[in-house]
């Protein structure tokens, strides 16, 4: 196995992108326990060295143990998300508890963070440049709150907190893939009446790849939101909603809700067993935000004023509601269709009319196009063997100089989880020569049928740039070493740049170029345009309730005591804030995998919007000056935020782009909402 194992063997592909031609499932498992082996060795290696403790031979030599685990580790974890199947699935399984005890092993060995230790304690001392003194610090934070500094079996019982939550965490992922993967309606084509023809198509689409007649409706967020957009059928709509916030609590094996509840009273007794009240409290210590007051008042800052504008929305749409012959309340099921309706009367904007002109490949261009202008980047399609066929991959370059591999991977299919993030199959160092990224970015549209080209909504298109930006952060790193390169910052500003680049869609003269038409190839007519731009905060509060009560619920799950029934709490927390009937959350606890698929947001869903108070102050930045693309502006933004990761403060980072922090007043105005 070993001969004919890729992972053992030099990659001799452009750019050494993985050979995922060469790659099967069975080669991950004999590769990581030589991973395995390989890191402890190195850790092991760096804890017992002889010589006094010094920056080379223990942070730089940390930074270098795990070259052959970020390897295999870096082409796993992607396909585990994107490309899944059974296989891959159980290996995942067994391999979450394997990771938890590793990185427990090497965070609590006692001679490896007295080494750190001492080196943090005569820092000052050390001749550090800035960049190394910022990772110096970040390492020896990592430890403390790994449990370096518990003892006996208080140190012993974290380690168990964290392979448990491993598990869990890995099990609530694998649950809400199985519940989307298995889930669908199949419809006839009388059911789709009243559709447009996007939207049948994507339908019959679905029902193909799943080797099925006619049509069906998924809970791909692609298929599931144009449905309840524009079904008539009120009936279908009903079900479909249901099926689609019911994800992770239907029973069975697939059911999250106790998973929820054991993972809250673990980072609760995580938390305490670290010094901290609450699991909040120890979340949010290392964030811009600091601590759970802040977060909230900011929620709550924003929360009001959005309520009382979906509470006058629901009223409207209710009266167009009851102007259907339909009596009663307005329901959730409701909310998008006579939303819809109420758009194309108030700004006469029809998305089957609008949808042509928003092309994925146009849109590609376009965000490929701003960051040309912005940061001087150049895209080229790769030949290389990808790991699906609907993967696509371009060398970046800036001038001459190679930047990054970036791989689009933009199709919604049963082996993906939903949603859209950016990853990377390698990240971004300078410590043993100029290693460039090689990064992915992974969304879920609907896929047109053979010979069409797939169209986007507006907001498809602004989840393209929003998750473009994120791959700029990354592939524009310029730091020394890979624990603070690219996204490797915090919570609360690492969506600073993708946020901050949804701005450019907008942008008119990028719209005037990209927003062609599938069909004609004309471009999108100026009065269409203008109504367009006018309408971009339309429903606006309905959009802000439905993320702000999702963070308010999951700020309440971390700040109190863990809840026995965290669906009682949810509960409990949405009618103390006074969640409009008609608007649920955005993401229903039993399918939060912000906050339950591991560790990333939890209690830091908040992330979101506290970023946006800084992008719309930001992109004022680029307003003030007249020009969307001012080269001194975009300068200032490549410097201190987008080529810098984690190598100062954000804070720090912030002013030094834009002079101060902003004030969430920018968010509201952004929104509408002021």
């Amino acid at each position: 196995m070993t001969a004919s194992n890729p992972f053992f063997s030099e990659w001799n592909t452009p750019f050494e992108i993985p050979p995922f031609d060469l790659i099967e499932d069975a080669h991950f498992l004999p590769a990581f326990d030589e991973a395995f082996k390989q890191s402890r060795a190195a850790v092991n290696a760096v804890a017992d060295e002889g010589a006094v403790p010094s920056f080379a031979n223990t942070i730089e030599a940390l930074e270098s143990a795990d070259h052959f685990m970020d390897r295999v580790a870096g082409v796993f974890m992607n396909l585990v998300g994107s490309n899944s199947n059974e296989d891959l699935e159980a290996l995942q399984r067994d391999l979450a508890p394997k990771w938890a005890a590793f990185n427990s092993e090497t965070m609590m060995n006692e001679k490896l963070f007295a080494r750190i230790d001492t080196l943090f304690t005569s820092r000052k001392d050390l001749d550090l440049t800035d960049e190394q003194l910022r990772v110096l610090e970040l390492y020896h934070r990592m430890f403390v709150r790994a449990g370096a500094n518990l003892q006996g079996k208080d140190r012993a019982r974290l380690a168990a907190i964290m392979q448990r939550l491993a598990e869990l965490g890995t099990a609530f992922t694998q649950n809400l893939l199985a519940d989307e993967r298995n889930w669908f309606m199949a419809l006839t084509q009388d059911d789709l009446s009243g559709c447009p023809d996007f939207l049948v198509s994507a339908a019959q689409e679905a029902a193909s790849e799943r080797d099925l007649d006619g049509y069906v409706i998924t809970l791909s967020r692609s298929l599931i939101v144009p449905f309840l957009q524009f079904s008539p059928r009120r009936d279908l709509r009903e079900v479909a909603f249901k099926a689609w916030v019911a994800r992770g609590e239907n029973g069975g094996d697939t059911d999250n809700r106790g998973i929820i509840a054991e993972t809250l009273k673990l980072r609760e007794e995580r938390a305490q067993l670290l010094g901290y009240d609450t699991f909040s409290d120890f979340k949010l210590a290392p964030e811009m935000a600091k601590t759970p007051e802040a977060v909230r008042d900011l929620l709550m800052a924003v929360w009001e004023p959005a309520k009382a504008v979906a509470n006058a929305d629901a009223a409207i749409l209710t009266n167009l509601m009851h102007a259907d012959d339909i009596k009663g309340d307005l329901a959730p099921w409701d909310w998008r269709y006579y939303a819809e309706k109420r758009r194309k009367a108030e700004h006469d904007l029809d998305e089957a009319a609008l949808k042509p002109y928003f092309q994925l490949d146009q849109m590609i261009e376009a965000a490929f196009d701003c960051a040309n202008k912005l940061f001087g980047l150049s895209f080229t399609p790769l030949d290389a063997p990808l790991y699906h066929p609907d993967a696509r991959a371009w060398e970046v370059k800036k001038g001459d100089r190679h930047m990054a591999v970036f791989i689009g991977d933009y199709f919604a299919r049963a082996s993906k989880r939903s949603g859209a993030w950016c990853s990377r199959f390698r990240a971004q160092s300078a410590l043993d020569g100029d290693t460039r990224p090689i990064t992915v970015n992974v969304c879920n549209f609907a896929k047109a049928p053979e010979g069409q080209p797939c169209l986007l909504t507006f907001d498809d298109a602004r989840t393209l740039f929003h998750e473009f930006g994120h791959a700029l952060h990354s592939m524009l790193s310029d730091v020394t070493y890979g624990f603070i390169s690219g996204t490797s910052v915090a919570r609360d500003f690492v969506e600073l740049p993708s946020q901050l680049y949804e701005h450019w869609l907008s942008v008119p003269e990028v719209l005037e170029k990209y927003a062609r038409h599938a069909e004609t190839g004309e471009i999108i007519p100026s009065d269409l345009l203008s109504r367009l731009l006018a309408a971009e905060n339309f429903d606006q509060g309905f959009s802000t309730v439905e993320y702000t009560s999702s963070a308010l619920v999951d700020l309440a799950f971390h700040t109190s005591p863990a809840p026995a029934d965290p669906m009682q709490k949810q509960a409990e927390v949405l009618d103390e804030i006074g969640m409009p009937a008609a608007i649920t959350m955005r993401h229903a606890t039993p399918h939060f995998a912000h906050v339950f698929s591991g560790d990333g947001y939890s209690s830091g869903y908040y992330s979101y919007m506290w970023s946006e108070v800084m992008d719309e102050d930001a992109f004022a930045a680029f307003r003030k000056t007249g020009d969307a693309f001012d080269p001194d502006t975009a300068k200032r933004l490549h410097d201190n935020i987008f080529a810098t990761g984690g190598s100062k403060d954000p804070e720090d980072l912030y002013i030094s782009f834009r002079g101060a922090l902003p004030k969430v007043d920018a968010l509201l105005k952004g929104r509408g909402l002021d």
